[in-house]
């Protein structure tokens, strides 16, 4: 008997970004059976800011859905819909809707970010070691500063970076972070003892990341505060935040965290969910003087809330860098994205497990 015929496939997509036909026309010759409807969104119709036009009948006839955050306002118009796929890496806008509350599997798009959000947690670093704010307000001024002015440069040789969360975006700052001469430790949500659970099994950019788990010197777990606590006393330098937002990690991170870190006057980099830092106990802990134990910075391309409002004291604070949510926009964002679903096609076609699977338990 010949192979099985793939079942037909119908695939919606809704999504703010325009169309690239070349990439949809490489995933219907690669998958024969598949039909796509592609909407082109406006940005505010995402995540139900302004109530979006697709017809209920493109609902019912598709098989997938890939979307950023835009769902019918009847999940049973869903019914045909075998999987969701999802252009975010985070899954916490849905916790709390219709969507979460049905058997359909969810896939994201975890492990597209990790070069371009790893480059941009280096940035911030290089920029906060080398006074790099200080720098170009010279240049604007036209101004040759004396060397005095700047002090000396302590480098990343042999400091130490703890990665909260490692996953894709924590494996490839630590890779990058390890060229640099830092050691690197792990903090994740469950142990990870054996080679297998050190494995990243979830998407991965050729040529990136760290997919053994080789790169930490140590691996750390929980989401009580006394494994916190525990993990953030090893002398940490540099404090990646890469968990995503749940219920055990909104504002993971206060005043008494910060006091631990401010003990090595460490540099906190967010670059996953605003709400997981209280921020009035960050902007206390970077004005506290490094004698007092203060932090010698912060990068923030997250805040709570977002937009950050303009009489935010954020903006001013000195040490403390802020972007509007932008480190993981990159011109690959989307062809990475749809490889996730490509693979996963097969995945099913084939009978294999899916990739980036969302915990409906774990939240992410």
């Amino acid at each position: 008997m010949g192979d099985a015929t793939p079942p037909m496939e119908h695939i919606l997509i809704l999504l703010p970004l325009p169309p690239n036909q070349e990439l949809l026309d490489g995933i219907k010759k690669k998958h024969p059976g598949v039909t796509i409807t592609y909407h082109l969104l406006e940005f505010k119709m995402v995540f139900g800011g302004e109530p979006h036009k697709i017809p209920d009948e493109d609902f019912l006839e598709a098989t997938i859905l890939v979307t950023l955050g835009t769902f019918p306002s009847n999940v049973k118009v869903l019914k045909n819909v075998k999987l969701i796929h999802l252009f975010s890496a985070g899954a916490d806008k849905l916790v709390d809707t219709p969507v979460w509350e049905t058997t359909i599997p969810i896939t994201n798009s975890s492990g597209v970010h990790g070069p371009q959000i790893s480059e941009w947690v280096i940035l911030q670093m290089l920029a906060n070691n080398h006074k790099q704010k200080l720098l170009l307000e010279w240049q604007k001024k036209h101004y040759w500063g004396k060397h005095a002015e700047v002090g000396w440069v302590r480098d990343y040789v042999g400091q130490r970076l703890g990665v909260l969360g490692y996953g894709a975006i924590g494996r490839q700052t630590a890779r990058v972070s390890k060229a640099l001469g830092m050691d690197v430790i792990a903090y994740t949500a469950s142990p990870r003892k054996t080679p297998e659970s050190k494995r990243e099994n979830g998407y991965i950019v050729p040529g990136t990341g760290d997919e053994e788990g080789l790169i930490p010197s140590a691996w750390y777990s929980g989401l009580d505060k006394a494994s916190l606590h525990n993990f953030l006393k090893q002398d940490i330098d540099v404090l990646l935040i890469a968990v995503p937002l749940t219920p055990q990690t909104q504002h993971f991170l206060g005043k008494e965290e910060f006091e631990i870190l401010g003990k090595k006057n460490a540099f906190i980099v967010n670059i996953a969910r605003g709400p997981i830092i209280k921020t009035e106990d960050l902007i206390a802990a970077v004005k506290k003087p490094a004698k007092e134990g203060g932090l010698r910075g912060a990068a923030l391309d997250v805040t709570e809330p977002e937009p950050l409002p303009e009489d935010s004291e954020l903006w001013d604070v000195e040490n403390i860098a802020v972007t509007p949510h932008v480190s993981g926009m990159g011109d690959t964002y989307a062809d990475r994205a749809f490889a996730i679903l490509d693979i996963n096609l097969t995945n099913l076609e084939q009978g294999k497990p899916l990739i980036n699977v969302v915990s409906r338990k774990k939240g992410y």
